[in-house]
């Protein structure tokens, strides 16, 4: 089934071509129900998240401009704040700080609209089939209900998430730490579009890395895990080799959400913990 052309002012620049049955969560289709050829394509994007496709989608290039100050906004944005409270903040709150200091200063209507036209977007038109666990732009997570991860700059979600991770910790040992807990949908938002820009625009291996804002489980609870000193290999294939991985497999810890073989056209992600 060849997807109809988007509107003129819409966020994609091409039409994708998804076969009949391929949008689909993990709740609804097997692997078993695709074609081998439609596998092969699917697990080459997943298993080569970093690389590109003839049939990705890329933000129009005139945007470009528009998507670098967005960016650079939000980040005036997390430097105001703090890192661990920019992990928090809501969507309104951001707009009340942008227009009240001047180290900020106010969002430009298209940048607003900008805003809008990321989240809002069908996230499937370039290749991220995840449900959306927060529909709403301007949801969060009130403060009375999160705590902060001691020497992590993070915060989890009290009940479930928090107690997982203590548990974890106590059993695994104190060389595992918290990498990403609670990240409302501003955070989501700023990961995803500087993961685009550094993509050069592609918005399909963007979300290969990264779940469009709105499509993040860290809003509700998901968080993720890594070892002390392996720094930025904690996101990679590597951590799942470290001695606190296997510990968390044997003592079955581990459910993680974006597997080998997922359905949500994610790369896999050994250190992302699954809440529910």
């Amino acid at each position: 089934m060849t997807r109809a052309p988007p509107e003129p002012e819409a966020i994609i620049t091409e039409a994708t071509v998804l076969e009949d049955g391929f949008k689909h969560t993990e709740r609804d289709v097997d692997l078993n129900d695709l074609e081998d050829k439609e596998i092969g394509d699917y697990l080459s994007k997943i298993r080569n998240f970093d690389a590109d496709f003839s049939n990705d989608i890329y933000l129009p290039t005139e945007k470009k401009t528009l998507l670098t100050n967005t960016i650079n906004r939000l980040e005036r944005v997390q430097t105001y704040v703090g890192h661990g409270n920019f992990n928090l903040i809501g969507f309104d709150e951001m707009l009340f700080f942008a227009r009240n200091y001047s180290e900020i200063e106010d969002f430009e209507k298209a940048e607003l609209d900008f805003l809008e036209e990321i989240f809002f977007t069908d996230a499937n038109q370039y290749g991220f089939f995840g449900e959306k666990v927060t529909p709403e732009l301007t949801s969060r997570i009130p403060i009375p209900d999160v705590v902060k991860i001691h020497g992590s700059g993070h915060y989890l979600l009290k009940g479930s998430s928090y107690n997982l991770y203590e548990q974890i910790r106590q059993d695994v040992g104190k060389q595992l730490l918290l990498t990403s807990g609670i990240r409302n949908v501003v955070k989501q938002m700023h990961l995803f579009l500087g993961k685009a820009l550094q993509s050069d625009l592609n918005l399909s291996k963007a979300s290969r890395s990264l779940a469009p804002p709105g499509h993040s489980f860290h809003c509700i609870g998901d968080f993720d895990v890594g070892k002390i000193g392996l720094g930025e290999l904690n996101f990679t294939e590597d951590f799942s080799r470290t001695e606190e991985f296997r510990r968390m497999v044997n003592l079955g810890y581990i459910d993680i959400r974006y597997t080998d073989t997922n359905l949500y056209g994610v790369r896999y992600e050994p250190w992302h913990i699954k809440i529910a």
